[in-house]
């Protein structure tokens, strides 16, 4: 079977060989040495198993109709009786529908021969055991079962007189998979004796059947496969012959739908969809921002195993006022977004956390938020989209019955790209601004790749909830951005495409499609504020980035949202004091970015808090406090609520404390005073937050959507991978018809060390050969000790080493003499 199929490859032109090789991109992962070799793999398990994963339900019908209607001796099928099959039920597709099915199993070289003697790869009945599910001929199965299926009207009637139990297995095992297990003992028979012990079975009119899967198997319907034991359960079979008169009604193939099942939900407003998907990003960008500083306060360690615990994802959540699955989610698209990592702390002891390590934002961070909001979301989406991260795991138990936490590697999915594409793709080939619900999507994906959607049900939902969540969908559809956002990663992923993004927009400064799509859905940034009587800071939009840095050293966040409300207090102006600004600063500030008037109590507000900053002075003792008003001393030092301090006066302007500068100030600022911290030489330290931040990462978002999918080459490429295999495929040819003393070399005098008159006959060979300019075939042993031929033309001998020509590749060699085991001229 494999030399036929490597003959029928030898047929093809370069261009159809080459097509194969872009529909099945596997076959190139490595470069086949020949066609024989490429025959070989393209029916292999694996290969054969991945070209079926991407086959629709249709086209898998028709591959097991062509399976059903092979001849028993030849293996063979034929075009006419596939469609004679498959036209056979109550909806029979249209025979072009079947001929278009068959083109493209026979483009993947699933079938290949002529339409009258069609050839199955043999791997596609190792991956798939049962077409169509159907099982096994019942002459494969039991000889006495063979022989009831013989006799058509004799099969009917049994089939009759089976009680409703027992035909209820029927019609479950008729439908596929036709193998089931049974309970220990349901086999046996009672012993002797107690026959009339059976109870009698009231869903089958009072008769003591007793099991009705042993009915069946004692009337032949079922084959035992395996019997089992009263402690071990057995295995039984439904025989073909039995499941296609079961489907007498429904066609030997079942249901056949020749296109996707339609979607009854009607399409939303599209401006509708983009406005709640547009609300949406607004919102991840701001949760995200707010769960980095979070651990930019207060960051969160690492766990022994890895990942972060449960106690501090709770505190996060709790934190950013979000559930624990939408902080795992954030946390997870950040990291994979480069914007967190870990950082070692070198200083710090081992305990249940490992404690040596961290997760707080990363160097690109800062980047990232001064980016524009479109912007930073599509960092965020693209992540999301390349990211083998399955986020739904976290909370669950893994194997050990231990919690899977954020960030764990127990949450690594290498499949996880794929299922994202899968959904995500499946919503763009909908008509704009359609929103199937869950059920249709999954029938979707049934229909579309049943193979791959099998068993993912959980992950898909899942998929749609953080596509939501995230902003890519709106009210259920597919976004606009959304689209195109999926567009260029899809297109970066085709062959001929931009895997690296080296032409990237991003690279060039420039933002993307999507980002510019979305950055019109979304309210215009703003560089004003509206200051009201109550000191609250009114921002009527997302604010600049300059914008938003000065709001959060001046001002209280309060609420966020489209319109984001922050309030001035005595402890934000004291920070921004403390962070360098000046009063006249601030009172520029708030009148250049107001626009109303600044109210007066805001102005008192500044100058009060302006007046008493820096009125008192901290240093290192443990520290001292000294200040030019003596009388602010003395009130300091009689204030019972520092007693815990042990102030002592050491000068009419100086107290001194044994406790380090950060407790004094802290303790007297919440007592209400104003302090400010100085160096060695009383100039003013200013007190900006320190900012730690993780070593940067690279983000996943160069990383092709399918990390599992071998790489898909461009037809020029792959035109130049099919020359290499017929280059192969004449050399092995060539080595073929080589004299057989030199394809045997050592091997044909006896397996021994070569003689050393051979070995001068072979050297005289080859120094005529280089007078005459003759081609000669070489044998020679390769650094691995293979034993190989070559047909080259010798150019010199010299220095131990002959160098040849390849007249056939146009390449120089050269080889050691003394591996050198024949030599004989051409005819």
């Amino acid at each position: 079977m494999t030399t036929s199929l490597a003959d029928h490859l030898r047929s093809l032109p370069d261009e159809s060989l080459a097509a194969l090789l872009q529909l099945r991109p596997d076959l190139v992962v490595p470069v086949p040495a020949d066609v024989s070799a490429l025959a070989i793999r393209a029916q292999s398990r694996v290969s054969v198993a991945r070209a079926l994963d991407g086959l629709d339900q249709f086209t898998l019908q028709i591959l097991d109709a062509a399976r059903l209607t092979r001849h028993p001796d030849e293996g063979t099928t034929a075009t006419d009786a596939v469609l004679a099959m498959a036209t056979t039920g109550p909806h029979p597709p249209a025979p072009t529908a079947v001929r278009a099915a068959l083109g493209r199993l026979r483009a993947l070289f699933l079938l290949y021969g002529p339409e009258h003697a069609l050839h199955v790869v043999p791997a596609v009945d190792e991956v798939s055991p049962y077409p169509a599910g159907l099982g096994r001929p019942a002459a494969e199965l039991d000889p006495r079962t063979a022989a009831l299926c013989a006799d058509p009207a004799k099969l009917r009637r049994t089939l009759l007189a089976a009680p409703p139990s027992a035909r209820a297995i029927l019609d479950r095992l008729a439908a596929g998979p036709p193998v089931g297990s049974v309970p220990p003992g349901a086999l046996q028979a009672p012993p002797i004796g107690t026959q009339d012990a059976v109870l009698a079975d009231p869903t089958n009119g009072g008769a003591p059947t007793g099991s009705p899967v042993r009915w069946l198997v004692d009337n032949r319907l079922l084959v035992a496969v395996s019997a089992g034991s009263s402690t071990a359960s057995g295995t039984v079979e439904l025989p073909r012959e039995v499941g296609l008169l079961l489907r007498r009604d429904s066609g030997p193939l079942g249901p056949m739908r020749t296109s996707p099942p339609p979607v009854a939900t009607a399409p939303r407003e599209p401006k509708a969809v983009d406005s709640a998907g547009a609300g949406q990003t607004m919102e991840v960008v701001r949760h995200t921002e707010g769960l980095l500083e979070q651990l930019a306060a207060e960051p969160a360690p690492v766990l022994r195993s890895g990942g972060i615990g449960v106690r501090d994802l709770r505190r996060l959540a709790r934190t950013a006022g979000l559930d624990e699955p939408t902080t795992a989610l954030l946390l997870e698209v950040a990291y994979a977004a480069g914007l967190a990592g870990e950082l070692e702390m070198p200083g710090s002891t081992t305990g249940r956390y490992g404690a040596d390590q961290q997760v707080l934002p990363t160097g690109g961070y800062e980047v990232w938020r001064a980016a524009s909001l479109a912007q930073r979301w599509e960092h965020l989406a693209r992540a999301w989209l390349t990211m083998t991260r399955q986020v739904g795991l976290v909370g669950r138990r893994d194997d050990r019955d231990r919690p899977i936490t954020a960030l764990s590697a127990e949450a690594e999915r290498a499949g996880a790209p794929a299922t994202r594409r899968a959904v995500l793709g499946m919503l763009a080939d909908l008509e704009p601004a359609t929103a199937p619900t869950p059920e249709e999507v999954q029938a979707l994906l049934d229909w579309r790749a049943p193979r791959r959607s099998r068993g993912r049900e959980a992950a898909h939902r899942e998929v749609l909830a953080e596509a939501a969540q995230l902003g890519v969908t709106g009210l259920g559809a597919l976004t606009s951005y959304g689209r195109l956002l999926l567009g260029e990663l899809t297109s970066a992923d085709e062959p001929g495409g931009d895997p690296l993004g080296l032409h990237a927009d991003a690279e060039s400064g420039d933002p993307s499609s999507a980002a510019r799509a979305l950055d019109a859905l979304l309210p215009a940034p703003v560089d004003h504020f509206l200051v009201q009587a109550d000191l609250t800071v009114v921002v009527p939009g997302p604010p600049e980035p300059a914008l938003a840095a000065e709001l959060e050293a001046t001002t209280e966040p309060e609420s966020a949202g489209g319109a984001s409300v922050h309030r001035v207090t005595t402890a934000s102006v004291r920070r921004a004091l403390d962070a360098g600004y000046t009063a006249d600063d601030l009172h520029e500030l708030f009148r250049r970015r107001s626009r109303t008037p600044v109210p007066q109590g805001l102005s008192y507000l500044v100058d009060d808090v302006a007046r008493k900053h820096g009125g008192l002075r901290v240093g290192s003792a443990g520290a001292y406090l000294r200040s030019d008003d003596e009388a602010l001393l003395t009130e300091v030092l009689a204030d019972r609520r520092l007693e815990s301090l042990t102030l002592r006066r050491l000068a009419p302007t100086v107290l001194s404390t044994p406790y380090q500068v950060s407790r004094l100030l802290g303790a007297l600022r919440d007592a209400g005073y104003a302090p400010v911290q100085e160096d060695g030489t009383g100039g003013t330290m200013l007190s900006r937050p320190r900012i730690r931040r993780a070593p940067a990462r690279v983000a996943v978002t160069t990383r092709t959507l399918d990390p599992l999918a071998a790489p898909k080459l461009p037809m020029p490429r792959l035109l130049g991978v099919v020359e290499h295999i017929r280059r192969g495929d004449a050399a092995a040819r060539a080595a073929r018809r080589a004299p057989a003393v030199v394809r045997g070399g050592a091997a044909g005098l006896g397996g021994g060390p070569v003689p050393a008159h051979t070995h001068s006959e072979a050297l005289a060979v080859l120094q005529q050969a280089v007078r005459d300019k003759a081609l000669v075939w070489v044998g020679y042993v390769d650094a691995h000790g293979a034993t190989a031929s070559r047909l080259v033309k010798p150019v010199s001998i010299g220095a131990g080493y002959l160098r040849a020509e390849d007249e056939r590749t146009e390449m120089l060699h050269t080889f050691a003499l003394h591996r050198i085991t024949a030599a004989v001229l051409a005819d």
